[in-house]
């Protein structure tokens, strides 16, 4: 018979302490409350849960625009420094635009906000046309009556602004003076820099001023890194020649910045009756570039400049005719109607009359032009998005 010694009962007592912590210790964690700290088993399956497909998370954000969908810009005289024009063209048209396009001269203008923010507060993407020149010398020669070669010398031939000055950095400071502004901004803005760089009409086309074959591309690059540098990734980078009016110019593959720089391609284009009488459509005027341009590239395409003379009286016509043959082309994402009456040369507008206005309101109340665009939504970069 074994002897109960005062030693030998302590032992047992602390050996019964020791059965009962055991059991009782997963009780007791179990039990533990949302506060108390979890081991790390109960941690991870807390994270696996909330990978679950249904799991609360934030929603991605919506493309602009929308897929199937095609927006309608507008470009003003005056821009966002008078809706007036704008005002009536929506009026016009029974439609509110997504997008809004102006034109910004480096001689003259600085970054200023309030014209952003007066677009984004109308449900507009601000699309700025940033132009390196001083288009106050080609006002003031037609204000003098001087004849065509000399207004178009005083507009084209502007040394400063040279491609290559650009190139090499000598607008640096004003350039990195937008970047920082525009990333200030928080929403997305279009930056269409030196458009119609095809032509012969302004001083950053490749054949006046001084430039050579490939400055306009350099130029460009410069430009984008410089923003990419400064932070400013909130904008969508339009490249935009004018269509190729015939099979002397150049092609249009020669001042293309490439993929990595671009995020929307456009052409400017209109029907017109100033060179000829002949009535050229929507396809005739544009169909030769889109095939060339879809040789080098898939990025989204925007008719950046658009709209019809009045002058044999088929403006109207042209306009249906148009938005009938915009249904074929899944790659345009946008039209932006340059609705600016130059008094000396067309009226472009669609107020230009009742026929005209009701042609653009019925064209335009397709549902593919029929959504809103807003500050939060991602420009769509990729037709397959």
């Amino acid at each position: 018979m074994t002897r109960l010694t005062v030693p030998r009962v302590v032992m047992l007592l602390i050996g019964a302490l020791l059965v009962v912590y055991a059991f009782a210790l997963p009780a007791v964690t179990a039990s533990r409350g949302p506060g108390d700290a979890r081991s790390g088993r109960v941690a991870k399956a807390d994270a696996e849960a909330l990978a679950q497909p249904g799991a609360s998370r934030r929603p991605a954000q919506q493309l602009f625009p929308p897929a199937g969908k095609t927006f309608i810009g507008v470009m003003t005289e005056k821009g966002p420094h008078d809706f007036t024009a704008m005002n009536m063209f929506t009026a016009a048209a029974e439609h509110q635009p997504q997008a809004m396009l102006f034109s910004s001269g480096w001689a003259v203008d600085a970054f200023d906000r309030t014209l952003f923010d007066r677009i984004k507060d109308r449900g507009m993407l601000p699309m700025l046309g940033w132009e390196p020149w001083d288009y106050r010398s080609g006002e003031a020669a037609v204000r003098k009556g001087l004849p065509t070669p000399e207004i178009d010398r005083a507009r084209n031939e502007q040394p400063q602004y040279r491609l290559s000055h650009i190139a090499r950095g000598d607008f640096d400071s004003y350039l990195r003076s937008w970047a920082d502004g525009i990333k200030s901004l928080g929403y997305p803005v279009a930056i269409r820099f030196g458009h119609e760089m095809n032509g012969y009409w302004y001083p950053w086309c490749e054949s006046v001023n001084g430039n050579q074959p490939g400055d306009y591309v350099k130029a460009w690059r410069h430009i984008h890194d410089l923003f990419r540098a400064a932070g400013a990734t909130n904008v969508t980078w339009v490249w935009s020649p004018n269509n190729r009016w015939d099979d002397s110019t150049q092609k249009l593959a020669t001042f293309y910045p490439g993929d990595d720089y671009v995020d929307w391609v456009g052409i400017s284009g209109y029907y017109s009756t100033v060179f000829t009488s002949d009535y050229r459509s929507f396809d005739t005027i544009f169909s030769q570039s889109i095939q060339e341009i879809r040789a080098f590239t898939s990025k989204p395409l925007v008719i950046t400049e658009t709209g019809a003379s009045d002058a044999n009286g088929r403006k109207a016509e042209w306009i249906t005719e148009a938005f009938q043959m915009l249904a074929r082309y899944q790659d345009i994402i946008g039209v932006i109607w340059f609705e600016v009456d130059k008094q000396k040369e067309v009226d472009w507008r669609i107020v230009s009359s009742p026929v005209v206005a009701k042609a653009f309101a019925k064209a335009v109340a397709d549902p593919r032009y029929q959504f809103t665009w807003s500050s939060d939504m991602l420009p769509r970069t990729k037709l397959a998005d």
